[in-house]
């Protein structure tokens, strides 16, 4: 592909979940997400659901048997953490776990100048709703990080 001729970049997540309707539900009452598109196999379960949630374009599937494609909950690792701008960080926390997900790290004012929280969803995808709260100079952000970075124990 060549980047002088694209105008539009294109971007999406493409999600391995437990189970394609229990995340499609979360993600429409949680994250305010709509279907875009609904690809079902012969017996009539879902393939892959498109979704598009705040701008952002969203793919869910099964694992693939045979692949090393698999959600988080059957590994037990979250690779990444998927942060949305939101109005409302605590608002954003209590839709996302009143739709089932769980409290990874509560809210709180970051020293990078958000209000945050973060919740795994029901396949254990990490989501993170960060609220602006101020600009926040990269020194100040750099100082704090070495302070946490000379607090760990060697």
């Amino acid at each position: 592909m060549d980047p002088s001729t694209t105008t539009t970049p294109h971007f999406a997540l493409h999600l391995i979940v437990d189970d394609i309707e229990r995340s499609i539900a979360w993600y429409e009452q949680a994250l305010g997400a709509t279907v875009t598109r609904i690809l079902r196999l012969p017996d009539g379960s879902i393939a892959t659901a498109d979704l598009r949630v705040h701008g952002l374009q969203l793919a869910l599937a099964k694992p693939v048997p045979g692949t090393t494609l698999a959600a988080p909950s059957s590994t037990g690792v979250s690779v990444a953490a998927y942060r949305l701008g939101v109005d409302d960080a605590d608002a954003a926390m209590q839709q996302a776990v009143a739709g089932g997900a769980v409290v990874s790290a509560d809210v709180h004012d970051a020293f990078w100048g958000v209000r945050t929280g973060e919740v795994l969803d029901p396949s254990g995808h990490r989501w993170a709703f960060d609220q602006h709260l101020r600009e926040v100079p990269d020194e100040e952000i750099e100082n704090r990080l070495a302070e946490l970075q000379q607090r760990k124990p060697s």
